[in-house]
């Protein structure tokens, strides 16, 4: 079970990061390919979070766009995510969303245990390297010695499982 590969994505579809952790999983890509892959991902996502497809009846009443809360209330449907999961037969690509729009996509073996859990623990990372870090502007590359490090021994540990 191996990890591959971490992108980040900024909310205007501009790659920020990305790192490769294991050199015989995924063919080698360009920079510019990796910004082809950004963009054209951050626009497959966007649509995807458009296909929202209507709930079911429940009861007699109808759902459209909304449905009835508790007291008679109107609430508004959970809002679609877009495009979450990606298999193949030869990789998985898992995407989490920030609710800021940062998109956080790892690349893992299709048989990889505990994605959620990985990209829960990079984001982590992220938020604590990264984010806090008085030098880090905001939807900038990303340029953190301490999170590249901290981030290449964890995914270290996984690959070595």
């Amino acid at each position: 079970m191996t990890v591959f590969a971490l992108i980040i994505i900024n909310k205007a579809g501009g790659l920020i990061y990305n790192r490769t952790f294991h050199e015989g999983g995924l063919n080698k890509i360009s920079t510019n390919d990796y910004l082809v892959l950004a963009g054209t991902f951050h626009g497959v996502h966007a649509i995807t979070a458009r296909l929202n497809p209507l709930k079911p009846r429940v009861g007699n009443r109808s759902s459209t766009s909304s449905s009835s809360g508790p007291g008679g209330l109107l609430t508004r449907p959970e809002p679609p995510s877009g495009l979450e999961v990606l298999e193949s037969e030869n990789f998985r690509m898992q995407c989490f969303t920030t609710l800021t729009g940062v998109k956080f996509l790892l690349f893992t073996d299709p048989t990889q245990a505990n994605v959620d859990l990985t990209m829960r623990r990079v984001y982590d990372m992220y938020t604590d390297y990264v984010m806090k870090n008085p030098f880090y502007q905001l939807e900038m590359p990303v340029r953190c010695d301490m999170f590249d490090r901290k981030l290449g021994s964890y995914i270290r540990e996984i690959n070595n499982r």
